[in-house]
């Protein structure tokens, strides 16, 4: 509503809002709601299905599925696109041998983008994209792919979704599901359901193909709504603005924000700060070496360290005033060193980053790789328990010809009751861990799938063995030195088991000489040494993914992908030992907000959005609730944020200099004012300015100069204001009064 404060009355004009409704999108609905006589009749009609159109979500996962299902004899030919291939070839399928055509798109097939004109960044106030209307499209570079499916899903009586067995994957199912049911309504839909490119998982996916899982795609249709909503009214507002207060810096630069990007710059901004804050401390310690022969045992104060250097001082000198060590206890037991958990992405991008220094994002890419292959397992997954079903066997026994680990391979089958897996505590019920699927002494991959396959393999097979752990004896020996306690340890290995083949883990004997109970000797030193507490370290990408995972940031897959833009946004960089600092950008950012009052860099809001998608995606949340709850809590700090922009500008002043003095009459270009109504000339917005000389306002076309239409207040009215409120007056449309 436009308030007009006048000396005695109250104008009222025809002012009027433009009307947005959310659209929700629902692929193929008629598959989404199926009525049962719909079903019946489907099951009765699979035996009249003689050509069957397959769906993989890659042209390499295409190219092995087809090899396997038709034993290496599949006729290739070209479809529309020249990266997504076509093979024809007969199965056995619904109890009859029918004609498969095998094709794939490229991940997703369609995007999601508002109605015009909202796509464009001057169109509209930021805030409107909370609520301006939305829409899948299929981008051009994806209409060859879209064809392709068209033409050959016209000959087909049923499809079948190859796609990636996770959210995405679902998701992408449900965008050909789209396109074919838009071709051939009556189509028959089926979902297979694999975890590897192998032949006993094919064709297992083959005899039990079921359903494709609507509850999971809406979880994905949900987070790229939000997404684009979040973060195009973030970016558009911060980008704008702050072009324009810090031209010389950001004139050219993107200053994006992402409900996701913006907690991970978080993580690193914090730990960042935590070591600018941290202020050494000074502690105090005794040790006691003692030297037999060659061996020198340093021996441990049972205090650890003093930070009084006076109480320190009296002790050391009680300690020195009778410098005889009495042995106190010699106690020894069994000590054992477990085995690794399996793999899971989180695991395997940790691992990757600190041993192999091989970033998460370019981890995942040679993982998909080699699972298009054939050669491991999905590698998105966030299960570290081997399934009962399983058989181990059959996948070590591969393993047997490796001049690396074969003999070890050999080992493990020769045991009783063979592979013998650590199990872990999570599963997706989706996927099982990460693991090697089958042997090639001629990998034809680069050196750094290469490296990651031997990793990957030592980390499974030496994990399902069933040697004992690490084992070894520990000796620890405890003296007293005038009532101080003193401790030292020995470590006597004996057996290594695991540790023989798998170098990721370390443990190393440490001999000590023979110590009796109650025997005494002579110290070959006391001393009292000082030292300073350290500041915790920046953040490795392994670290940061630990937090990540922990706060609920992201999924197993979308990790690499959240850190990668802050990375290519310059939010942070990257020192010489590969650990996170944040950029002058990246700290500005943060400290604006934060001064907000709205810990935007927090995870709180991101963590509760992810917990919902779950939910979703299990069918015990509503989608479309879900969706207005978020669009309505992150609307609102939108608003927030924008009425105190100037904390904003004030943050980042303290790292890329003073800000733009902005004249007061171009303040009003940067508040960006909300709607007031459609132009009734131009059918454009029309919005409240202030005139560049004086107090008052007028309301004017956003389509300014081309659109010269305004309406002018009289000199009574001393101000005018906006708010919700509509006027039951005004038609066509609802007004703002």
């Amino acid at each position: 509503m436009v308030h007009l404060l006048g000396r005695s009355s109250l104008l009222r004009s025809g002012l009027f809002r433009l009307r947005i409704q959310p659209r929700f999108f629902c692929a193929a609905q008629r598959s989404r709601c199926p009525d049962t006589t719909q079903e019946t009749n489907m099951i009765r009609s699979r035996t009249q299905i003689k050509r069957v159109l397959c769906v993989a979500e890659k042209n390499d996962a295409a190219k092995g599925i087809s090899e396997i299902m038709s034993s290496g004899r599949a006729r290739r030919r070209e479809g529309m696109s020249k990266f997504n291939k076509i093979y024809e070839y007969e199965y056995f399928l619904f109890g009859q041998n029918v004609t498969v055509t095998m094709t794939s798109v490229s991940g997703h097939l369609l995007a999601l983008e508002f109605k015009a004109p909202f796509q464009k960044w001057h169109s509209c106030n930021p805030v409107m994209l909370f609520d301006a209307e939305v829409e899948k499209y299929c981008p051009d570079n994806m209409i060859p792919i879209k064809r392709t499916l068209e033409k050959e899903v016209r000959q087909c009586q049923a499809l079948v979704i190859w796609t990636d067995c996770d959210r995405e994957g679902e998701n992408i199912g449900y965008e050909v599901i789209d396109v074919c049911k838009a071709v051939k309504p009556n189509l028959q839909v089926f979902r297979a359901k694999f975890s590897e490119i192998t032949p006993a998982s094919i064709r297992r996916a083959c005899e039990t193909l079921t359903e494709p899982d609507a509850n999971i795609s809406d979880a994905v249709d949900v987070r790229q709504e939000l997404d684009l909503r979040i973060g195009a009214s973030f970016t558009r507002f911060q980008t704008l603005r702050l072009q324009k207060i810090f031209p010389e810096s950001l004139a050219n630069q993107l200053v994006s924000y992402g409900s996701c990007q913006f907690p991970t710059l978080g993580f690193v901004v914090e730990r960042f700060k935590a070591i600018k804050a941290f202020i050494p401390e000074t502690f105090y310690k005794i040790k006691v070496l003692h030297t037999i022969e060659d061996d020198t045992v340093e021996f441990s104060w049972k205090r650890n360290r003093l930070f009084n250097h006076t109480c320190c001082l009296v002790l050391y000198q009680i300690c020195m005033e009778d410098p005889i060590a009495t042995v106190t206890s010699v106690t020894s037991k069994p000590k054992s060193k477990w085995r690794p958990l399996p793999l899971d992405t989180v695991e395997l991008e940790k691992l990757a980053s600190r041993k192999l220094r091989i970033n998460a994002k370019e981890t995942m890419k040679i993982a998909e790789k080699l699972y298009t292959q054939g050669f491991i397992s999905y590698p998105r997954t966030e299960t570290n328990i081997f399934p009962a079903n399983l058989v181990l066997a059959p996948l070590v026994e591969q393993q047997t010809h490796s001049s690396t680990w074969g003999t070890f391979a050999q080992r493990v089958l020769d045991q009783p009751g063979g592979p013998n897996p650590r199990q872990g505590k999570k599963s997706d019920q989706a996927h099982p861990p990460i693991h090697p699927t089958k042997y090639s002494s001629s990998l034809q991959v680069g050196w750094r799938e290469l490296k990651y396959f031997f990793m990957n393999g030592k980390h499974h097979y030496f994990n399902i063995n069933c040697l004992l752990p690490f084992q070894g004896n520990e000796t620890v020996v405890d003296i007293d030195i005038a009532q101080e306690k003193f401790s030292t340890s020995g470590l006597m290995i004996i057996a290594r088991n695991y540790l023989d083949v798998y170098p990721y883990d370390k443990w190393n004997a440490k001999v000590i000489p023979v110590y009796e109970e109650d025997s005494q000797f002579q110290p070959s030193a006391i001393e009292m040494v000082d030292g300073q507490t350290s500041p915790p370290q920046l953040l490795t990408e392994a670290d940061l993914i630990s937090l990540m995972e922990k706060h609920g940031i992201g999924t197993d897959a979308t990790h690499a992908e959240h850190i990668e833009t802050i990375k290519s946004r310059m939010y942070v960089g990257l020192t010489t030992d590969q650990r996170f600092l944040p950029g002058e950008l990246g700290m500005g950012l943060v400290e604006g907000y934060n001064s907000m009052g709205y810990e935007m860099s927090k995870p709180n809001l991101r963590s509760e959005l992810e917990a919902d998608l779950k939910l979703v995606s299990e069918g015990r949340k509503d989608k479309r609730g879900v969706l207005q709850h978020h669009i309505q809590k992150y609307k609102t700090v939108f608003i927030e944020s924008v009425r105190k922009a100037k904390k904003l500008d004030e943050a980042l002043s303290a790292y890329l200099g003073a800000a733009l003095e902005i004249p007061e009459a171009q303040q009003q270009d940067l508040e960006m004012p909300l709607p007031v109504r459609k132009c009734p000339n131009c059918g454009r917005d029309m919005v409240l300015k202030r005139k560049r000389e004086g107090s008052s306002k007028f309301l004017t076309c956003v389509g300014y100069p081309a659109c010269k239409t305004a309406v002018w207040f009289p000199d009574m009215v001393l101000d005018v204001s906006r708010d919700e409120s509509i006027c039951p007056t005004c038609q066509p449309s609802p007004v703002h009064m």
